[in-house]
């Protein structure tokens, strides 16, 4: 179908951000991010690419669009902390921003075809169409570019392939098949025949550039010190890897559809292949192996290995992995830097400071996804019948003399600690080493941390935890960092050919192997041993339960949970059940009792903003020594999801803008929706 006189998906012509586009003289106004552009003028197309440093910054410019998966301002987008991240919309965080689109449209079921803004990841607001057109703009013209090698203008064409892959990739995962764009467009074009296209056709388009960059790309960075955030080989091939496995999961590859007994589209290719086939899992399969025989080849990408094996040597590597820029882990990953007044929102601004803004609370649930430190499944009840209650977080000696738990101990998975703030542990992490330090995260229900929020569920720590990844830790230290969003990293791909490795072949052995590689890593025993009751080794559907749940422990606040809960189809199984909090209320002994300090008439509820103060004397002091024992309240969290009494499956793809299906160029509406 042909559109006439009309704009092609929204601003798909207006480039903002990296650059602005004109009229059909092709005048180009670039944004701060274009730094060699001449004082005074304003650039064309001819003035960019006749210049071999303007094309260079134009690339700059094109790269400066992509997707960055952390909230850090007032006024970006997905990247806008009033939108909110994806994470909250699982069972494994809740968003206590009252103000947030998250808050506001998604858990109250209010999103639609005609929220606009709303929306976590919009169609037309994430700079996906102005990084496409941007990157076709380069491939077009760079061919004309002076001073110029021929491998650096091939090098520069491939990673403009990939960032329309994966721009289409981030398109793809909420929204199904596409229109595919294979060039730039003029103002003065007016007809334009691009209709939405099947899953196939999509996937198929995405794989074909990641594909013809990968033959030219290097494997790794040339020059890691000044080109660390460039497309390559590497990161290529591991995008092809995710793609194929998104679309070899049961969404689009299944015998069903995911809504309903049968589609009133009229055409269903663009939301379903129309049957299943294990020979999508055959490809991701493949895809994987490709990568995993140039690693053995070229080497450049590793897991960071803990230095000692020991807490502080288990948290250090994981925390290394994602958060160091120089990780040997991460394949791709996507930056920002200052914009002006919003530097005061970066993530960690907000996140370490324990502002509202970024309370996503991890869930009662989350946290006993964690096992034990040996790597045994955490089990409430037979914890609580044992009357251990009190150590599943820490233990350690009460010694006279010393106010602070002498020989601290963690007694759960060291990702635990990493992930969520939970009660017990130490506030100040060192970026050199594992080691803890500093005052003790009071999460009880008074406590100095916590405070009131568990009790009103508002806040930081309104389930009784907060979330401490891409935060770690409450210290000064990384408080004004500006980290790196994590895209493809090597524990992702692990996880991601272990489970190929499970639906491709019933590979159970190879699929143990590199869950357990992950495991290992943090001092965890493999699988297998610690549940033995699962039958592992034989049992498809429970290890496939096992690699989902460690990709959660490995990869949280990665968006990965919500992108699993959709690949799999889980809103029904955990998207509709009660989600909870955890109350724990500190107690003291009075005349051989224990009863809790909040019904002590003129007792401080917090201790070291508190007690440890004014009862540091003596000993002999009720407050003296740092609260060990404690009662616990799990709560139904009352933040209602319209899901909990009953999940849509229209959510596992959001809707279209209506003003752009109205457009008629060939989009078609998402069912449901």
């Amino acid at each position: 179908m042909k559109l006439n006189n009309k704009t092609f998906i929204g601003a798909f012509l207006t480039l903002s951000l990296a650059l602005g586009f004109g009229s059909c003289t092709d005048d180009i106004a670039f944004g701060n991010k274009f730094l060699g552009k001449a004082p005074g003028t304003d650039a064309t197309i001819d003035t960019v690419f006749n210049n071999a440093e303007y094309t260079r910054q134009f690339l700059v410019g094109t790269y400066a669009l992509q997707y960055y998966g952390l909230p850090y301002t007032s006024s970006h987008n997905s990247a806008s902390y009033w939108n909110g991240k994806f994470d909250a919309l699982t069972d494994c965080w809740q968003l206590h921003f009252t103000q947030s689109s998250v808050f506001q449209t998604y858990y109250s079921g209010q999103l639609n075809a005609t929220s606009g803004n709303s929306s976590v990841f919009g169609y037309l607001n994430e700079n996906c169409w102005e990084l496409i057109r941007s990157a076709y703009l380069l491939q077009e013209n760079i061919g004309r570019t002076p001073n110029m090698e021929e491998t650096e203008k091939t090098q520069m064409k491939a990673e403009a392939n990939c960032l329309i892959a994966s721009t289409y990739f981030n398109l793809f995962r909420m929204y199904g098949g596409l229109p595919i764009v294979k060039r730039s467009f003029n103002v003065g074009e007016t007809s334009y025949n691009l209709p939405r296209t099947s899953v196939e056709e999509t996937v198929n388009f995405m794989v074909g550039l990641l594909d013809e960059a990968s033959k030219v790309l290097p494997w790794t960075p040339e020059d890691p010190t000044s080109e660390t955030g460039r497309w390559t080989k590497a990161a290529a091939m591991a995008l092809k890897c995710q793609i194929l496995q998104f679309a070899a999961s049961p969404l689009f590859n299944s015998d069903k559809p995911y809504y309903g007994s049968t589609y009133s589209m009229s055409d269903s290719s663009p939301v379903w292949y129309g049957n299943y086939s294990k020979d999508r899992w055959t490809r991701c399969k493949t895809a994987c192996e490709d990568f995993l025989q140039q690693l053995n080849a070229n080497g450049g990408y590793s897991l960071v290995q803990p230095a000692t094996n020991t807490i502080e040597g288990y948290r250090y590597a994981f925390r290394y992995g994602y958060v160091n820029q120089k990780s040997p882990e991460v394949i791709f990953a996507t930056r920002v830097s200052s914009f002006g007044k919003d530097t005061q929102y970066m993530w960690t601004q907000l996140g370490g400071g324990l502002n509202e803004r970024y309370s996503y609370a991890p869930t009662q649930e989350y946290v006993e996804m964690f096992p034990w430190a040996d790597g045994k499944p955490f089990n409430w009840d037979e914890t609580a019948k044992a009357g251990k209650l009190d150590q599943m977080f820490v233990k350690g000696d009460t010694i006279a003399t010393k106010q602070e738990l002498q020989h601290r101990t963690y007694t759960r998975d060291p990702r635990l600690y990493e992930t969520v703030m939970v009660n017990g542990d130490l506030e100040t992490s060192s970026l050199n080493s594992g080691t803890m330090s500093g005052n003790n995260f009071e999460l009880w229900d008074g406590g100095s941390r916590a405070l009131n929020g568990p009790a009103t569920q508002s806040g930081y720590f309104a389930t009784g935890y907060g979330n401490n990844k891409y935060i770690t830790g409450t210290n000064n230290v990384y408080l004004r960092a500006q980290p790196q969003w994590v895209v493809l990293s090597l524990n992702d791909f692990y996880l991601t050919y272990a489970e190929a490795l499970l639906q491709a072949d019933d590979n159970f052995t190879g699929a143990l192997q590199y869950v357990d590689k992950i495991r290992a890593r943090v001092g965890l025993k493999g699988l297998v041993a610690c549940n033995p009751d699962k039958d592992l080794t034989s049992n498809k559907a429970n290890l496939l339960n096992e690699i989902l749940r460690e990709r959660v422990c490995e990869l949280g606040m990665s968006n990965s949970r919500y992108f699993d809960v959709k690949r799999y189809k889980l809103g029904d199984e955990v998207l509709s059940k009660q989600l909870h909090g955890l109350r724990m209320y500190r107690l003291r002994k009075v005349n051989g009792q224990w009863i809790h300090v909040n019904d002590i008439t003129g007792a401080n509820t917090q201790w070291w903003n508190g007690d440890k103060l004014t009862d540091k004397g003596s000993n002999k002091n009720p407050g003296f020594y740092e609260p060990t024992h404690f009662n616990y309240e799990k709560f139904g969290l009352k933040n209602t999801r319209a899901w909990w009494s009953g999940y849509d499956p229209k959510w596992y793809l959001e809707p279209f803008p209506q003003t752009e299906v109205n457009k008629a160029y060939g989009l078609t509406q998402n069912p449901g929706w």
